[in-house]
């Protein structure tokens, strides 16, 4: 059941100072982003969340967790990310509702589309403390192909995204293929071996993944202290680089645009990486152009692909995926 309220929603372009930060750094970004919520609902738009994500018929200990996780980050202090639907979805973001945190809700239709139906009430929990976004105008039923593009919003808002429970073909999978082609860390929730839900998960951890029994094995591996001192605008005037963003700002203007490469050339990790970029293109300093290339305020690179993650295997039968941007034409082409 589809059901349609009475939209709130405000319009934010991808010029505009409210939108998300992190988005700026996707794979071809919303122009629009439609956000339904509070007035200023900056809590969970700045790049300082997680998302816990996986499968809709979730089994109860699946449940219990993506609940636990969604609590610890909220205490944690950070927004916990997920997109609105039955099972881990829903028990991710009712954990963080119970400790008190700011949770998103990324949606595969217009903001003001109730869906699925039996979400309605934790939909309206959450516009009480966070909001609720996404690329389609209001009125826009949920399709097929909406959610695979929803998935990179998803990711683009996070540090890192969580597996919890996923079949080998959920689309959990393709919230982390795009999670690695941000350059975002991946975590994964093990299960039992055999089962049909573990399969996702252990396929990640085989190519790489993070491990997680609890939420510290989140909170250790996440560049927290990196993004806390990340300078907002209002402060950055005055305030001198540190040596590793003079370091950063002269391998791009030495030629290393990509995140890979800006890692190789200093030596640091991708994920430290990635939280230093994200300070200096909210404070302007540093611009993505197309294909993931990074510029010195405002001539990114043009050509070439995008910040790869922490470098997970991609199966050769594409089990983890063809690049996220395949997958999405392949989508386009059926739809």
């Amino acid at each position: 059941m589809v059901q349609t309220e009475t939209s709130s929603s405000r319009a934010v372009s991808i010029d505009d100072a409210a939108y998300p930060p992190p988005l700026r750094f996707i794979f071809e970004p919303p122009r629009v982003l439609f956000i339904e919520g509070p007035d200023h609902p900056s809590e969970g738009l700045d790049g300082l969340a997680v998302a816990v994500v996986g499968a809709r018929d979730a089994t109860a200990q699946g449940l219990a967790t993506a609940r636990s996780l969604g609590r610890g980050l909220a205490e944690s202090g950070i927004a916990v990310v997920s997109g609105l639907a039955l099972g881990i979805d829903a028990a991710a973001h009712s954990g963080a509702l119970e400790a008190g945190g700011p949770t998103v809700a990324v949606v595969g239709s217009g903001t003001d589309v109730v869906y699925p139906w039996r979400n309605r009430r934790l939909r309206a929990e959450i516009l009480r403390r966070g909001p609720v976004v996404g690329e389609w105008p209001p009125g826009t039923r949920p399709r097929p192909h909406h959610f695979p593009l929803r998935n990179r919003l998803i990711s683009g808002l996070c540090l890192g995204v969580v597996v919890v429970e996923a079949t080998a073909r959920s689309g959990a999978l393709g919230t982390a293929r795009w999670a690695l082609e941000q350059g975002r860390e991946v975590f994964a929730v093990p299960g039992p071996a055999g089962a049909p839900r573990s399969r996702g998960p252990h396929a990640l951890l085989k190519a790489g993944a993070r491990l997680v029994e609890t939420v510290h094995d989140i909170l250790d591996e996440l560049p927290l202290d990196a993004w806390r001192s990340s300078p907002t605008p209002n402060r950055a005037a005055n305030r001198k680089d540190s040596a590793s963003t003079v370091d950063l700002l002269e391998a791009i203007r030495s030629g290393a645009q990509t995140v890979d490469a800006i890692a190789q050339r200093t030596g640091r990790k991708v994920h430290e990486i990635w939280a230093d970029l994200l300070g200096l293109e909210v404070r302007g300093r540093v611009v993505r152009g197309l294909g993931g290339r990074f510029g010195i305020g405002g001539s990114p690179g043009h050509a070439g692909g995008g910040g790869g993650g922490r470098g997970l295997d991609y199966d050769a039968r594409g089990e983890l995926g063809a690049p996220p941007q395949a997958k999405e034409e392949r989508w386009r082409r059926t739809s």
